[in-house]
């Protein structure tokens, strides 16, 4: 066994998995089926191993085939259940709706995600980091303001900034090219 691509193959698990659930609940409609649509994704993912090589377009590839996977599944519905000819309309409109060309609802599940794992990491800093990078970054106040506002020093004020920015590069490093773009969207 490949041991790079085991090490590969868990951090892709433990980055997309979340949000292939609920892109696929999105598709497909229940969670339970959602669930055995990615575990499928994953499963094939692992079949291939040995002739596949991860790059940047992983994240396109996973997207796409659990797309794929869940139309076979509401094709699959429709036919065991024969849906009338209203249930097939929705679900196509559904998976129009959520094809990943459809780069604007993928942008709206990540940066759901992306914002939750921001706000995660802020409010796990210590109190007074946290209230001088909100005060800073979330109520674009200046140093010297945030020194009056808390009667501290500029360099008390300095140092909280510091230590906050350097524990969020360390605790978002993947992200953080791109933290202050979303923290404006806060």
């Amino acid at each position: 066994m490949n041991e790079n691509f085991d090490i590969t193959y868990k951090a892709l698990f433990r980055r997309y998995y979340p949000s292939l659930i609920f892109y696929a609940t999105r598709l497909v409609g229940e969670e339970e089926e959602a669930e055995d649509v990615v575990q499928d994704v994953f499963v094939e993912l692992w079949k291939r191993k040995d002739h596949i090589e991860i790059g940047d377009q992983i994240q396109a590839f996973l997207y796409r085939a659990v797309y794929t996977r869940a139309l076979n599944v509401l094709k699959h519905r429709s036919v065991e259940d024969g849906y009338c000819v209203a249930m097939e309309e929705i679900n196509q409109r559904r998976a129009e709706f959520y094809q990943p060309d459809n780069n604007e609802v993928i942008r709206r599940i990540e940066d759901k995600e992306l914002r939750k794992e921001i706000h995660d990491a802020i409010n796990e800093l210590p109190d007074k980091c946290k209230e001088v990078f909100k005060l800073s970054y979330l109520h674009d106040m200046k140093n010297k303001e945030i020194a009056d506002i808390l009667g501290v020093s500029l360099r008390t004020v300095e140092a909280h900034m510091y230590k906050a920015l350097k524990y969020l590069r360390g605790r978002l490093d993947p992200l953080w090219t791109i933290l202050f773009l979303f923290l404006w969207r806060l």
